[in-house]
């Protein structure tokens, strides 16, 4: 299940919203210090806006930069009507508070979908009410893309972060799944594996995922993006692919599906905040 057919069908949409619209949304990305790979995504990020044809602004804080400083610039943002998308690159240095962070981006403005408010309108009414987090939206496009049905399927999610395994558990109830979310003190996480139909993992564990862990015939979708001496991996071993019925590549997957959906995001919050 490579991921780029699946954004290039996410662009094509929007660039058709876009050729309708009065107006060029505005997302505005924040990255401290030089950490490199948030370097690359925020580049990466700023690249497909620009191809798109969003207006995109990269602000460049030095790593040792106040929490004032970076709140202030926030509140700034959040006041300025021409911006519609908000959003601080993670992780963030140790000296930063990345609760109080996030909480401090107006809902409206908050394309990664990690404000308390987006999250909880996620979990009490489902995806469409407010701002979804990108890599699991972009998990469920995928599915569908292939003619995955997630109805009546036992699935697991390994993994329980805040930015994946928490909202994709949401996602896949919403889609009527039946879902087990699994992490670091499930006893015996191959057991549950070997009953579930759907895998999404996001753990960040190379390889740890063996074929014999799995139920013959499962969904598998590797979310993890992990660098080693051998390049990027993700959580599933290569032998996976013997035993799943669909599987998503490490890299060229879920990665970019995040993106995409990032900028659908950018484009739905200013039709939102415009009316």
């Amino acid at each position: 299940m490579k991921g780029k057919p699946v954004a290039e069908s996410v662009y094509a949409e929007l660039r058709g919203r876009l050729a309708e619209l009065n107006f060029v949304p505005s997302l505005h990305v924040i990255r401290l210090g030089e950490d490199p790979a948030s370097v690359a995504y925020v580049r990466l990020k700023a690249k497909r806006a620009k191809a798109l044809g969003l207006r995109s602004t990269v602000h460049v804080l030095d790593e040792d930069t106040p929490e004032r400083e970076l709140l202030e610039l926030i509140a700034a943002l959040n006041r300025d009507d021409d911006v519609d998308g908000i959003l601080v690159q993670l992780p963030l240095p140790a000296h930063i508070d990345v609760r109080r962070v996030l909480e401090a981006i107006d809902p409206a403005k908050d394309v990664d979908g990690f404000h308390p408010v987006n999250v909880g309108r996620l979990w009490s009414q489902g995806p469409g009410v407010g701002i979804v987090p990108c890599t699991p939206a972009g998990v469920i496009r995928l599915l569908k893309h292939y003619g995955v049905t997630i109805a009546g399927k036992r699935a697991v999610v390994v993994g329980r972060s805040n930015i994946v395994g928490k909202p994709m558990a949401a996602l896949l109830l919403y889609e009527n799944a039946t879902v087990t979310v699994a992490h670091s003190r499930t006893r015996d996480l191959a057991a549950h594996l070997r009953e579930a139909e759907l895998v999404v993992s996001a753990v960040g564990r190379p390889h740890y995922l063996k074929p014999e862990m799995l139920c013959p015939g499962a969904v598998v979708v590797d979310v993890a993006v992990v660098r080693t001496e051998e390049g990027l991996v993700g959580d599933a071993d290569p032998a996976v692919a013997d035993v799943a019925s669909k599987l998503t590549p490490v890299p060229g997957g879920v990665g970019p599906m995040t993106v995409a959906m990032l900028l659908k995001n950018t484009v739905d919050a200013a039709l939102r905040r415009r009316g």
